[in-house]
Order: C-alpha cells, then structure tokens, then sequence
C-alpha cells in the first residue's frame, strides 16, 4: 500500500497503547487521524490535545462526514480487540473501505525503513524504549512505535530530531494474534517465549513455532540477540542468519558483571566477546531490566552508538511508565507500580524488589489479567505471588474476554503462601490499607488498576 495516497486515517480502537503510537505517526505525516474507543482516558486526551478528533460511541453518527464522503483516499486502521459486532466497524467492511490491522500498519512502515523489532512474553517494552533511548542519544535517527509511555519523552512514540528519512524503526514485535508476522525485521531481539496467549495458539508448542516463524523473517544478513533461556527452549534449526548472539545473566557471550541493586538503581558492567564497560548505573532498576539493557546495548552498539554515548544514555534512562516506576520513596514508605501480568514477570518484579529492601515488609497488590490467563496460569500465579510478605487480590479485569465459570481471582488464594493474604475490591484496598499501614506497597497488573495509582500514591504521602 501506498500511504502517500492516503489522506486521512480513521482507528476504531484508537486509545489502545499500539494504536495511538501509528495514529501520531500519521499525524504527524501530516493525514488527517480520527478514531473511536470505548472509553475516554489520559491517553484520549493527549491525541485530542495533539489534533486528533476521537469519538467514544459505537455509531455510524459520530463517523465524521468528511470520512464518509473521502472513501478511496481513506484508510481504517482496526485492532483485533475491538469487538466483531463493533457498528463502526461493520460499516467500514460493508462500505469498502480499506482496512488494516495495526500490524499490518506497522508491516508497511517496516518494509522500506532498517527495523530493528524486539519480540518475547516479557520485557518488549522496556527493551526497545532503551534501544530507542540509546540510539537518540548516540545520534542515530531513530523512530519508535512503543507498548508503553517512555518517562524520558512522554510519549509512546519517539521521532527521529531531523528527518525521517533513513531513520532506523524501532518497534515492538507483539505475540498476540500473531501479529509480529507482519513486520520486516533487519534486526531482532528475543527477550523470552514463556507460554502465554493460549487463547491464540492452543498451548506453549505452537506458541514456539509462532516464534520461529517470527525469527525466519529476519534476513541472513541480519542479527538476531536471543536471551538464554529462549535460546534453550525455541530450536533454531534451519534458520540462515548469520549473526545469532546469546544474552543473559548466567553463561552468555553477552552479559552483565558485578551487579549491585542500590535504592533506586541498578549498577553492572556491560561484557561482549569485542566490548567491556564497567560501573553502567541503570535508574529502572531490577535484574530483569539489566538482562534487557543487556540486549539494549549490544543491539545499540551494532547500530554505531559510542561505550561513551551508551553510558551516558543508561545513566539517563528514566524507564517506562508501570514499568517498575518508582512512585514513593521517603520516610520509610515505598510505592512501586508494574505492569507484570504474567508469573514470570511477578517472580522476576517481587525478587527485584525484595534486593533492593531485604528487611522490609512486601505488600503486592495483584489485579489478574484475562479468565482465561488466571485459569491458564493459577499455580504460577500462586507460586510468583508468595515471594512477597503479603497478598492482596482483586478482582479479574476481563478485557476482551466474557467471564469463564469457575475463574475467579479466589482461585489463587489457597496455593500463596504467603502468612497474609486476602481478598480485596478497590474501593475497600485504601480502608484496609489504613488499617495495616505497609512499608514497601506495590501494584501489579495490566488492567485497570493503573487508576489506582494516582490515590495509592497520595495514601503513601500521607496526603
């Protein structure tokens, strides 16, 4: 497709984190963008802020009319969350529009631009934001389309500071509905192929061949950085390129040295079998985030960044937001927020925060994502959680899905551990926090219980 014959850009689902980052994309190509959501939000507001007219009802009526009337040189850019009875929609398909889900959007973009795609269940986000943040400050052009609002540049998409012509892509390679089939990676990294999304590929096998499909787009001049563990668990038999580096904490070619969790950061030396750069001071702290700023780095330095810009680009990362965003540290109270919604992400967020305050108490509160994950997933659910001191639960945010009989956030209590553990709505988590006053406080979840941060936050204060 050519998108320089199209004009305007209408996203029916467009307040979702993928979405927006292509609807500024357009935007700021200068097309004219509209969308739907369901429901207004922060991120809503900024599009309308930055042009972008955003309706939030499911009604032929609030299709704008210059769209209506500018079919041919229209694009309707869709995601697979949307529901399949969405009025919008089914007039888009019935009026012939053209219509491409957000990958297939990014597979455009991706065709004729050097796209380094960062693939894996865990860590996409934080990991190309780092390449992305490494490459800006190495003074590589650089454009990035993002899971996640970077706290450096607000924003969840980063544009190159002159020119986008011959800027490197960087984007985000999600599993879900196979969407990372759709992009033209010259580069790649791996972070992990734990099972998941199994409403999508039936079970953990199928989900490894969706990976190797993924890792067959790469070309055999390219290069492609895959973490141990995925290297051990995803066969790369018969794949042609040439360059295939392992990183990790353990045994890897590419890894981290003399790690030191301080309050507030991580401090490690970068080693490869060419490059050694020591006493790297990482402020998103957590072991999981210095194997990512691993593949960060190595991936930066492929792409011509300085050791001297690399440090000094690490140093001024400022992390992700609900990615192990540290809300509240003083007066003996902490407050961190993550977005982990898988058991691995739990075990490797609680472990992290726990070495950075061994001798204090550990209270997570834990919003599960999905019936079907809660029911895929509900031992290591259990197992992930009972690291910290005390659990709360909240109710399972559905998203996409219809309830599942039987699933419920109770199902995990029995099998935590942990001495306290309850049950909690949000409206009741504040009273009874009142009542138990926690030290080290944090909240995990990819649902809604990002709008309890804001009265968490001010409970820690004291305000």
């Amino acid at each position: 497709m050519n998108l320089r014959s199209i004009h305007r850009v209408h996203f029916v689902g467009i307040g979702g984190i993928g979405m927006s980052a292509i609807a500024r994309w357009f935007n700021h190509l200068g097309k004219v963008v509209t969308g739907y959501d369901r429901t207004p939000s922060a991120l809503t507001d900024a599009l309308k802020a930055e042009g972008m007219c955003i309706s939030f009802e499911d009604d032929v009526n609030q299709i704008p009319l210059e769209l209506k009337n500018a079919q041919a040189e229209s694009l309707i850019v869709w995601t697979p969350a949307i529901p399949k009875d969405s009025i919008q929609l089914n007039y888009f398909r019935t009026h012939g529009y053209k219509l491409l889900k957000r990958a297939e959007v990014l597979g455009v973009i991706t065709l004729d631009m050097p796209t380094i795609a960062v693939a894996g269940t865990h860590g996409k986000t934080t990991t190309s934001s780092m390449i992305a943040h490494l490459l800006k400050v190495g003074g590589v052009e650089v454009s990035a389309f993002l899971g996640g609002l970077t706290q450096n540049y607000q924003s969840n998409l980063i544009l190159p500071d002159h020119t986008d012509s011959g800027s490197v892509v960087v984007v985000e390679a999600d599993e879900f509905d196979r969407s990372f089939l759709q992009l033209h990676p010259n580069s790649a990294i791996l972070t992990s192929v734990d099972p998941d999304h199994l409403d999508i590929y039936g079970d953990g096998i199928e989900m490894l061949h969706g990976f190797k499909s993924f890792v067959e787009l790469i070309p055999s001049s390219g290069s492609l950085y895959v973490s141990e563990r995925a290297y051990q668990n995803l066969s790369l038999d018969g794949v042609s390129i040439k360059d295939i580096h392992v990183y990790g904490l353990d045994k890897a070619d590419y890894t981290a040295e003399n790690i030191t969790p301080t309050t507030g950061s991580f401090i490690f030396d970068y080693v490869s079998p060419s490059t050694r750069i020591e006493r790297l001071e990482l402020h998103m702290p957590g072991y999981h985030n210095v194997e990512n700023a691993v593949a960060a780095i190595a991936m930066a330095l492929e792409y011509g960044v300085t050791a001297d810009a690399v440090r000094t680009g690490v140093y001024s990362f400022r992390g992700v937001k609900r990615r192990f965003e540290i809300l509240v540290q003083k007066e003996g109270k902490v407050f961190i927020d993550d977005y982990a919604h898988h058991p691995e992400e739990i075990k490797a967020f609680l472990s992290s925060v726990k070495a950075m305050y061994p001798n204090r108490k550990l209270t997570a509160v834990f919003q599960p994502h999905l019936f079907s994950r809660t029911r895929d997933f509900a031992s290591g659910f259990s197992k992930s959680l009972s690291l910290a001191d005390e659990v709360i639960l909240l109710d399972i945010y559905p998203a996409r899905e219809l309830p599942i009989e039987g699933v419920h956030a109770s199902m995990l209590l029995d099998a935590i551990s942990s001495k306290e553990k309850s049950l909690q709505s949000k409206e009741s988590l504040i009273g009874y926090l009142q009542n138990h006053q926690p030290e080290v406080l944090v909240t995990i979840g990819a649902g809604d219980i990002d709008r309890m941060v804001d009265p968490l936050t001010k409970f820690m204060l004291g305000v």
